[in-house]
């Protein structure tokens, strides 16, 4: 739960009263323009930055009051999908993979090789193991970034512009892969994309970020057939209408 979240950074008031909140199971897209605070919202999800005023609640957690091992606990609860996937370049996929693993849990390597193809066969990856970043494709790469993802089987997935990069057909690969785990895991997901096709097709809801605060939220029937002047400017990707241009 995000309530009453305020954020300055250098300058400039970046969140201005956010409220929002995600129900155990749900998947909510956060929308908006660019610079608007989408991943600084995030941000303070996974604790990397702490409010200014208001509270952030994760899993029953105050987040800006736990300490730093209560905050390690926390996030090992939690998968985050960079928007540029994150895989180390120097690790082979398996390597990537295995990672969380090795480094949170003391389970035997065997177990952990059993682990690591269970998630690459979970997001439609085989045979890839030994290979190395630099020899994927972008669709796999971010297949391979959710599956180090989920190798703690964490109860929340974050998502920051998950289709980002991608042609349309792989994006919509990623989109089916996502909205697919969130339903067979139960996972929690919050994501933020540019990318509408992507927010109607993984979203329970989605909510507008514009000018620091939620400005409008609803599943993706109500976003399509709102009349807001911004929604509408900015679902319709216009140039006209009260969202000037950055």
């Amino acid at each position: 739960m995000i309530e009453g979240v305020w954020k300055r950074l250098g300058a400039k008031e970046v969140l201005r009263g956010v409220d929002l909140t995600v129900a155990e199971g749900e998947s909510v897209v956060i929308i908006g323009r660019s610079g608007t605070g989408k991943s600084v919202l995030l941000k303070h999800v996974v604790g990397l930055i702490d409010p200014d005023r208001g509270a952030v609640r994760v899993d029953g957690q105050d987040v800006p009051a736990l300490s730093v091992k209560e905050l390690l606990d926390l996030r090992k609860r939690m998968g985050m999908l960079f928007q540029g996937g994150a895989l180390f370049d120097s690790l082979s996929i398996a390597e990537n993979v295995g990672l969380p693993l090795r480094e949170h849990t003391r389970i035997a390597e065997t177990q952990v090789d059993l682990l690591v193809h269970e998630k690459l066969h979970l997001v439609g990856l085989e045979g890839v193991e030994t290979m190395r970043p630099s020899s994927l494709s972008g669709g796999m790469k971010k297949r391979a970034a959710l599956a180090r993802a989920l190798a703690l089987n964490p109860k929340i997935m974050l998502y920051d512009e998950p289709t980002t990069g991608l042609d349309p057909i792989t994006a919509d690969l990623i989109n089916r892969l996502i909205r697919r785990l969130q339903e067979r895991l139960g996972i929690t997901s919050i994501a933020v994309t540019h990318d509408m096709r992507s927010a109607y097709h993984i979203a329970d809801r989605i909510a507008m970020l514009h000018e620091g605060r939620i400005h409008a939220i609803g599943t993706p029937a109500e976003i399509q057939a709102s009349a807001d002047p911004a929604v509408r400017q900015f679902i319709e990707g216009s140039a006209e209408g009260p969202l000037l241009p950055t």
